[in-house]
Parts: structure tokens; sequence; C-alpha cells
């Protein structure tokens, strides 16, 4: 979408049935839909009493009027996103019309027809109000198009305000020659602020029902009570409030601190914007911290401090010193009385007390404690102020008699410096529903909107502001036997009264929807409206300001000048008179206003009369959107949403598949044959030199090519501990049919052991089950080899037969009793007894703890009579695991836990903290031998740790092998590209996104700039008689992330791209095949496309094919990657051969260049008149060309000019 984001939500063209929501409807909804039917209609329902089954339900009985091939369609507004989302998701589920949503930041614009695409294919639009305002204004959407307008918490329609909502009733539906049926829903008409007044509350509902032309609709409370569960209110009282002497001192020294930084502000900066500016954020740093002093506490204070310090985006430089200043001379001073050590964060409940907590923090903690004994209790705290909801979670986080409730706070997208975004939001949202958080900490933006049904706990730690707010937060309680929590300051009677007249005014809201005592209304907020006859495009006060400003930000800039109007007012007999000055660079310059009753009335006033004259100039098209005149419309109008849509394209997702090594690509072939296979000895060097790795070998059926035998991975263990690993050519080894079926056998066994270990808990594990090799699968064996190998003795075929003979891998019915116990040479394990040589250096599996071991060692001098932590071994067991021992005189086992595989090329040397000592240590377990299951014989520690660093060293292998293809392709085009290194290619074609130790940022800036200069080079040179304008485009065509994406794939370099991080889980080799069978006709299954951006990862499934998702612009983006690495390896020459080679015909020769200065000699006239030697004598300067001083004096020439005939 342009724009706005547009999802789709639809799942009624998929339908298998038809849906009605009438089959789970209750009485009273079916009876207000009737009602809705007929007339316009305001459902006033509480929360939870499916006002929205309500709407769905009467989108089911007008389907007729918006089902396709219909023009018509219905538009649901809701007034935010989350509930953009919601709604639109609701009713997917429900109906079985085509839904699509739409919500944004409005950065982008469509046309009409993009419009008119979007209306004929979907059928229920849901939006925010911006959007509809906005497209019904520039006359993308009509009015006479919308057959049913449903409007989501319809009580911010207030006649005297500027609510989207209000304007689209105002300027278009009463305007409008069509009327579409009006719904609006709300669980209270009244939004202002204050108790109980009866002459506000009726002449709210009656503006209300005036401005949407409909007639607000209840229910009886007695029918609605038998449905829907009511929580109970409870009032907690805390104080009275009475500051401690402590906390009067702290306040008095904020002060201080306060003004001192005031006058190093005033005195450091010289702007007095700016310092204003900067006064401001002091003043409102200081609010806060008192704020939270006197309502949580000292401990409250010093977490905002601490809050404002770790998120301010205030620099350091000088800038925004004085604040942090401030803020650091406040956090010393509140910690000054709270215990230092690693328990500060961490309080009993007998500690608090003022001034550390406040008297209404303490009963906070109080209510929430009384839930300890709940289960499935999930609670939202609403407060007033940003900084209280993430200060009160931090408390809460570190309270230990608090320590079950799972807390996170939940502000808006657009609060400032401490907002969160969108996705954080939602990620919130989603966890309290599933009930992974089970107390929210939220301001008012929880109050509306948040579906969450098991809610059964609402505490206000602040009051509500308004009744509406009173009504929306007692309404996130859903569940039956809820309770409506409120804090009040004993003896403060105006809190007490404010909550008794917010209770009596829904009474008094309810009688007056009833039976209505009054005509009055609010006066209605008049707009002067300017309309386009021919477009009907329009434009009022409302939204003249900011079409205005989005006039100036089209206009032309520089570093130097950024065009924005200035406004200047002047007082007037009459009233406020604004003056209106556009850039220079305007159609115009001044417009003065209409004598009007405040600032923002006259701002408005002059902003419409200069929109007005801009469309009468032809600055803004017949749509009033900036533009070169209406005759223009269309084709600006197209060209702008080729040009967005280029934008939208560059960041779509689609599907491609990932190359596989040709030279690890076998033909099909079969196991049980000889086989003459190349040999790479694999040498690890670990850093620190302390840990022994078994020595592998690589067995490949084609030779790898040389340069991939420079292979040099640093495979980054825990504890900064590093593995330099490499590959080294050996010669072939022959092998025959059984020691290529015992190679195959011994493969699976270990990536079983590494990435399927849950197969190897039965008794009996079968190999060897796959005879033929997949085609699309990587051929290649990893063998350990001997220590010391000589001639064609290389392979340890005594440890891989010794592995394969594991009681795990033979046929239970066919399995030998074993010897008896001896117990100096035998040991009893779980299933036999076994000889003490064949455990030491095997893997166990111990079923108590679901893990498996590595057995290092025999502790002869240990077992379980043996001391522990002031016990035996055997108590241990018994009192911890409930195991008792039967063989307690046995030796104790020297094990280490199998490891789980990670990816070892991401840099987790930053990660690290442990200590140099910590590093050097390897951490054992004792076991006893009769609860250790015998899997493996001779898989010892060392082979294990060998084998666990193979998967990311194979991994780095593959990608340098495609790499070198790619190198292969490009060299037999043009011979510069062998110049360059595989390994230069292979960073080049490695996004971010992998987590390694490369990627092609570094070398995408630098290609990036270069191709900029050499194209804008060469169309300076070939084209000589196009303008700066028609210049910048031809180059920008040329650069566009769109014709880099085309001419990328026109050579195929998408299937070269690594754009994933390596996940051990999704290796796969011989013995260990992918079983995701992909093919035409699965493709969309297993990769679908409409997916949420969040879930993308989870979605990269690794396939046959090898599919994965890529960004058109990842695909550009290796363009100039590549043309990085040239440029940095093969230097320009090879550079423009591979430009050539893409498709980017550019030419770098001198003699051209000079051709150009020469034909512009006709403009060196100007150096007769310039007295050079006098101008260098003044300036005390040599200029080293004459040249150089032609173009500033052209200019100077042309702007004196322009001045004389401006003054004339």
């Amino acid at each position: 979408m342009s724009e706005d984001e547009a999802e789709s939500s639809s799942s009624g063209a998929a339908a298998s049935e038809p849906k009605d929501p009438r089959t789970i409807a209750r009485k009273y909804q079916l009876d207000l839909c009737k009602r809705a039917v007929d007339e316009n209609i305001i459902v006033y329902l509480g929360t939870g009493c499916g006002k929205t089954h309500i709407a769905v339900l009467l989108m089911y009985e007008l389907g007729h009027l918006i089902r396709k091939p219909s023009r018509e369609v219905c538009v649901f507004l809701a007034p935010t996103i989350p509930l953009v989302r919601q709604q639109a998701m609701v009713i997917a589920d429900s109906t079985n019309f085509k839904v699509q949503r739409y919500y944004g930041s409005g950065k982008h614009s469509r046309d009409h027809q993009a419009w008119e695409k979007e209306m004929g294919e979907y059928e229920v639009l849901v939006m925010t109000p911006q959007i509809l305002l906005h497209n019904l204004r520039h006359c993308f959407i009509r009015m006479d198009l919308i057959a049913l307008l449903i409007f989501d918490e319809c009580h911010h329609a207030q006649a005297q305000k500027r609510h989207p909502y209000a304007q689209i009733m105002k300027e278009f539906y009463n305007n409008a020659d069509k009327h579409p049926r009006v719904f609006g829903m709300t669980a209270s008409p009244i939004i202002g602020k204050g108790g109980s007044n009866k002459l506000t509350y009726t002449k709210c509902i009656n503006s209300l029902e005036e401005l949407l032309n409909a007639k607000v609709c209840s229910v009886d409370n007695v029918e609605l009570e038998s449905v829907i569960a009511s929580p109970k209110v409870e009032v907690y009282f805390y104080g009275p409030v009475g500051h401690s002497n402590l906390t009067t001192a702290y306040i008095k020294e904020l002060g201080g601190y306060k003004f001192q930084s005031e006058c190093m502000l005033r005195e450091s900066v010289c702007n007095f914007n700016e310092s204003l500016k900067k006064l401001k954020s002091l003043w409102r740093l200081h609010e806060n911290l008192i704020f939270c002093l006197q309502e949580v506490g000292l401990f409250g204070a010093l977490q905002a401090a601490r809050t404002f310090l770790s998120s301010s985006s205030v620099s350091l430089d000088g800038k925004g010193a004085d604040i942090n200043d401030y803020a650091n001379k406040a956090m010393s001073l509140l910690s000054r009385d709270i215990l230092e050590g690693p328990d500060a964060d961490s309080f009993d409940l007998e500690t608090i007390e003022e001034p550390f907590f406040s008297k209404k923090f303490a009963v906070l903690i109080n209510v929430l404690s009384r839930y300890r004994l709940e289960e499935n209790m999930k609670c939202i705290v609403f407060v007033k102020r940003i900084i209280v909801a993430r200060v009160v979670v931090q408390i809460l986080q570190n309270l230990k008699c608090l320590d079950f409730w799972r807390c996170e706070f939940l502000v808006g997208c657009h609060s400032g410096l401490r907002n969160m975004s969108r996705d954080k939001m939602s990620s919130i949202i989603e966890k309290f529903s599933s009930g992974e958080v089970n107390l929210l900490v939220a301001t008012s933006v929880g109050e509306e909107g948040l579906d969450i049904q098991t809610c059964c706990l609402v505490v206000r730690f602040d009051l509500p502001e308004t009744v509406n707010s009173f009504i929306q937060s007692r309404g996130r309680a859903r569940m039956s036997k809820s309770k409506y929590v409120f804090l009040l300051e004993r003896g403060n009677h105006s809190q007490e009264k404010l909550l008794d007249d917010y209770i009596t005014g829904e009474i008094i809201m309810d009688k007056e929807i009833n039976l209505r005592t009054s005509n009055d209304m609010f006066n209605c907020l008049e707009e002067n409206i300017y309309r386009v006859n021919d477009t009907g495009a329009s434009i009022s006060t409302a939204c003249s300001v900011s079409l205005l400003h989005r006039y100036c930000d089209n206009l032309p800039r520089d570093i130097f000048f950024v065009p924005s109007p200035s406004f200047f007012f002047v007082d007037d007999v009459d009233g406020i008179v604004c003056k209106l000055i556009l850039p220079p660079n305007a159609a115009f310059r001044q417009v003065n206003g209409q004598p009007c009753p405040s600032k923002d009335e006259a701002k408005r006033d002059a902003c419409l009369k200069a929109c007005i004259k801009l469309h009468e100039l032809g600055a803004l098209t017949d749509f009033l959107l900036p533009g070169q005149g209406s005759r223009k419309i269309k084709v600006s109008t197209t060209n702008n949403s080729e040009s967005n849509k280029d934008d939208d394209e560059s960041f779509r997702e689609e599907l491609y598949e990932m190359l596989i090594p040709a030279v690890l690509r076998p033909s099909r072939c079969k196991l049980d044959s000889s086989f003459k296979l190349h040999f790479y000895y694999i040498e690890f060097i670990p850093i620190p030199a302390d840990r022994r790795y078994q020595m592998f070998g690589l067995f490949v059926i084609n030779r790898l090519p040389e340069e991939s035998e420079k292979l040099d991975v640093e495979l980054h263990l825990a504890r900064a501990r590093i593995v330099k690993a490499g590959i080294k050519y050996l010669g072939k080894i022959e092998f025959n049919k059984e020691e290529m079926i015992l190679a195959h056998n011994f493969q699976e066994m270990f990536l079983k052991v590494l990435l399927d270990r849950s197969e190897f808990t039965p008794s009996y594990i079968l190999l060897g089950n796959d005879g033929a090799l997949d085609m699309d699968s990587t051929f290649y064996l990893l063998l350990p080899i001997k220590q010391k190998f000589y001639g064609d003795n290389m392979i340890d075929w005594p440890a891989v037969k010794r592995c394969l003979s594991s009681p795990a891998f033979q046929d239970p019915m066919g399995l030998s009793l074993h010897d008896s116990y001896l117990p100096n040479e035998s040991l009893k394990l779980l299933g036999g007894t076994y000889n003490k040589a064949d455990v030491i250096g095997s893997l166990v599996y111990t079923p108590h703890t679901d893990l498996f071991f590595f057995v290092d060692a025999i502790l002869d001098g240990t077992n379980a009579k043996s001391e522990l932590n002031g016990a035996t071994y055997a108590e241990h067991f018994k009192q911890r695991l409930h195991i008792k021992l039967s063989h307690p005189e046995q030796p104790l086992l020297k094990a280490k836990q199998l490891f789980c595989l990670r990816n070892l090329l991401h840099n987790r040397q930053l990660e690290s903290t442990e200590s140099e000592a910590r590093e050097l240590m390897e951490h054992f377990v004792e076991l006893p031998p009769e609860l250790c299951s015998l899997k493996i014989i001779g898989f010892s520690k060392d082979m294990g740790s060998s084998l666990s660093l193979l998967p990311s060293l194979m991994y780095r292998l593959e990608n340098l092998l495609v790499a070198i293809e790619l190198k292969d392709v490009m060299s037999s085009y043009f011979p510069e590209a062998s110049q360059i290194s595989a390994s230069g290619i292979l960073e080049s074609l490695t996004t971010e996104r992998c987590l390694e130790r490369i990627s092609l940022e570094r070398l995408e800036v630098l290609g990036d700039a270069f191709l900029k200069y050499v194209v804008g080079r060469h169309n300076f040179i070939s084209y000589e008689g196009l303008d700066e304008g028609q210049l910048t485009r031809r180059r920008s065509d040329i650069v566009s992330n769109s014709n880099l994406y085309e001419l990328s794939i026109r050579r195929n370099l998408q299937v070269y791209i690594r754009d994933q991080h390596f996940e051990p889980t999704q290796f796969f080799a011989l013995g260990r095949p992918c079983k995701v069978v992909c093919n035409p006709d699965r493709e969309a299954t297993l990769h679908p496309k409409n997916i949420d951006p969040d879930r993308r990862e989870n979605c990269n499934l690794r396939c046959t094919k090898s599919h994965h998702w890529l960004h058109r612009k990842t695909i550009a983006d290796v363009v100039e990657s590549l043309l990085g690495v040239f440029i940095v390896e093969c230097g320009f020459k090879a550079a423009f051969a591979f430009l050539h080679w893409i498709g980017i015909k550019v030419d770098f020769e001198n003699s051209a260049f000079y051709r150009v200065l020469d034909a512009s000699s006709t403009n060196l006239s100007l150096m007769n008149y310039m007295n050079i030697s006098e101008l260098e004598e003044t300036l005390v300067f040599c200029f080293s060309s004459n040249l150089a001083l032609l173009q500033p004096c052209r200019f100077l020439v042309i702007l004196l000019n322009l001045v004389l005939v401006l003054c004339f």
C-alpha cells in the first residue's frame, strides 16, 4: 500500500461453507440489528456485550448491497491500529466477506485508480478514520460508494472538536447526494472531563445523535445481567498523605538542582527557541521526578531518574549535558539513603514504608498480594503517566512478595521519549492474552479495544479523568466475579465525590437515553470548505495547515535550505490576523488571513486561503495534492504511483531457491558399491590449547576447487573460546562396499545423536534405512581418522566399527546376555552388565533426567557412599530425586553432558562475561552407573567435541563453494573476475541476517557511492542536452532498486545470496536427509506468502529445494556489494567490467570529459570582464584554475538582475 499499510484478513474467498453469524447471536443483538437495518442507530452497551457482533449481523443483513460485483462497500472505522487489526480479524472469522485492513502514517499517497481496484476486490474495508478522511478529501474514495459506514468507539465524534469522525460527517456525509447507513458503537456516549452534570450529559448525547444522524439505543440492564458479568467495585483507602521530612528535603534539593540547570541552560544556549525547548524538557523531567516521589515513593523517583538516563535520546556532547547533569545529580541524591548491594532492588513486604514507598503504593502492593493463591489471575493497573507505568513495573518485578505476578507496561506508540513500537504493543497484548504476562500496568491506551476475556482484576492506581475512562477501564474486567478496585486517599472528599459522580453519571446517562429531558446541544464547530468542481476534491480549515506543510515539503531543498511556512500574528479590532509567508521558491510569497477569535483559527484560515490560491495557480492539482497543474495530474499521479509502487516492491518478499554447490551434489547412486573419494584432512586449532579434539576427515566424490582449500574459519564457542578450522587435501582413498555402508551408518548415527537425540532414547535404534542418495541432497562423508596415519590406512575404522557394534544397534531378539558381574572388571548399568573398558569413552543416557552424557573416566575412589555437601551421594539421590540406589558400592562415573549444537559462526566473544579462570574449567558430574543406559561404545568426549564443530564448518564451506561457482560464471564472461577472491564474493553475498562476522553492508555502501558517481558522470558526458533535473532522473532510473533487482534476476544472482542464519536443526547431509519434500503442488502450503512479517522467521522452512524468502531490495543490494568487492580487490577496470556484465553500460574515458569542457567554452565570455590578478591580491590567495570562478560569478550576475527586477 502507499498511503497506508494494508493487510488482507479475508477468509471468505477460501471458505468451504457459508458462515451465518446469527447462529451465535443473543436475542438483544438480533433486536438491535433489526432496528439498525431500518434506521441509523448508535448502540450504547458496556464492554463485552457484543457490540461488534451486532455490526457483523448488520453487514450480514445488508450483504446484498456490498457483495461483489456490487461497486459499493462497507467501511468499518476504528480509532486505533490495534482495534483495526482486532476488528478485521473478527469480521473475517465471522463472515464470508472479503476483508482488508488499512492503517499507517500516511507518508505516501494513492490515486483514485488504485482505490477503485481495492474497492472492486474487497467488500469490507477496515481502517483508521484518518485514512478514510484523507481519501474522501482528495476524492480517491467517494461517499456514495459506501453502503454501510460503521463507527467503533463513536463517542470520539464531538461537534465542538475536529476528530476525523466529526470531519467525515460534517464535510462529506452531510454534503453527499446518497447517504450510507450509519451504525455507531460505544460503551459511553460521554467523553468530557468532570463528574455528573445532567445538562452536560444531555447535550453530549443530543450532539452525538445530531452529528452521526443516528439514534442512541441500549438494552435494559436486567437483560444484560443475565449474560454479561459486571465487576464488583471495591475501594481501598490509604493515608492520609503527609510527606515525611525526608521527602520534603528531597523535593527542596531537587528544586535547587533544577534552578542550577536552568541557569546553565540559559547561559549555554544562545538560540531562544532551542533554549526554551531544553528548559521545557528539564521542567518535564523535574515534574515527573517529584510526581513519582510523591505518588510512588523514594524508590519510584530513583527508578524514574534511571529510566530517563537509560532511554534518553539526548546526547552528551554539550547539547543536552545540563539536563543529564540534573538527572545524574537527582539519581545520586535519591540513592543516598537506599540500601546498596545486590539486594538494593529487591525488598521484603516488611520493609515497605515511607519514604521508600508511598502509602498509596503500599496499598497497591497489599491489594496485589491478596491474590497470591488465586489461579489464572490477570490484572490491569491503570495509571496516568507513562513514567509511572514504567517505574511501577520495574519495582513490582523486583519485589519478592509479588514474584507470582509477571509484569509488563503498556503505553502509546506516540508518547515521546518513552514510547513503544506498535509491534511491541501487539507482542505485550498477545503475551497478556496467552497468560505469559498476567499483570499489565497501562496508561489510557489500554482502556479501549483491549479484548482480554480472562482479565478478572482492574486497579485504578490513579483515578480516571472522565466518565468514559471510568466505564472503559471497568470493561477490561471480563470474567465473572471480577473486581474493579480504586485507591483513594483517606479524608480526600474531592476524590470520593469524583468517584460517586462517575457512578451517578452512568445512571444519569442510562436515564437520559431512555427519556430525554432536554433538546440542548453543543454548538457545532463551523468549517470553511473549498471544493474543486471537476473532481469533487475538497479542503477545509481542519486540514489546511497540514496540506500547506505538505506542499512546502515537496519544494526543492538542500542542506542549507529547508522550505517551510512562517506565521506572524497581528491583533486587529475584529480579532487576530495571521500573516503567512511562504518560502522563496513557492508559487507566491504572502497571504493575509481574516480576523479570527484565536491564533489557531487565524492560522487555519490563512492556510486555507493559501491552498486555494495554490490550486488556482496550478501548484496544487485538481485532487488538491502538490503537482504541476491539473492537466498533468494523470501523468504525475501515475508516475508517483509507479514510484511509490517501486519503493513498496523493493521491500516485498519473494520465494527463491538457494543454490547447492554442484561439487557436493552427485548423481543418483547406490551405497552398496565401491567408490574412490577425495580425502581432506580437517584441522582444529583450539584457543586456548587446553582441549582435545578427535581428528576427522572430509570425503567427497569430486575434488573441491583449489581456492576452497584456503578455507580458514574461526568457530566461536562459549566463554570466549575459539577453534580455528581449515581443510587440507591428502589424495584419494578407495572405499569398498562394506566400508561405504559403515561410513553411512556412522554418519547417520552421529547426526542423530547431535540433532535428533530423541530417537536415541529407545533401547533399539535402526540405522542404514536409506539406501539411495537423493539428487537434491549433498554428498560427503565425515569420518574419524587416526592420530598418526600413513599410506591408505588413514581412517579409524576400528573406532567406527566399535561405535556401530554398540548394544543400541543390535537387534534385541538376537542379543546375547552379558557376562556375570565382576566388581573389578565390570559395572552394572541400567539394562545390563558391561566391561569397564567399554564404559569409559562411551555415550550413556539417564532416563531420570532425560539427558545424554559422555563418560570420561571411572572414579574408583568415589562411590554412592562418599560424602557430598554434608551427606552421601546415595542420600542426595534419595532426597532430591526419590531414587534409592541398589548398588551403592559401585564407583561413580565422571561424565560430561552432551551439548546442544549452536551456530558457531556467530561472534560470541562479545557476549562472554566469564573470567579467564572460568574459561579453563571443564564441567563434569558424577553419575551412579545403575542410573545410566549405555548407548554408544567408543563415542568419546573428544569425538563429540569435534563433531559439534563440523556442521558450522560444513555450512561455511558450502557457502564458499557457492561463491566460487559465481566467480567461475563471471570469469567466463570477463577475465577480470578471476582476480577477485572467493572470500570477498562470499562476503558480498552474505546479509546481516546471517548473524556472521561477515556481511555485505560495508561493501554495499562503497558500491552504492561508486555506482551513483560513474552513472552520473556517464550521463553528464553522454547527454549534453539534458538539464540537471533530467540528468538526476535518468541516474535515478539506473541506480534504483527496481532496476538493480531486474538486472540481478537476469543474471540469476538471487540463487547465490545467503540471507538466513545457520540453524543447526536444519542441517541436512547424507544420513540425515531433508524430509520436507517440496514440489509445485506443495510449495504454497510449505511457504505461505501472505503472512505476518514478524513471524516470517518461523516460515523459512528448509525444504528439498532449499527455498527461502528474499526482499527485492536485498537482491538489488547484492549488485552494489559485488561492485564494492571489485573496487577494493581489483580496481576500477574490473569494476567497470562487472557493470558491463550486469547490464549497466558506462564508460570512463577522459577524452569524452574534455570534449564536454571544450563545448562549454562559449560560457567563458565573462572571463574578459574579471580582473583575476587583482582579486588574488585582495584575497591573498592564488587560484589553481580561473575556471573555478566562472560559475559563482555567473550566478551572482543572475541574482543581481533578479533583485533589480523585483525592486522595480
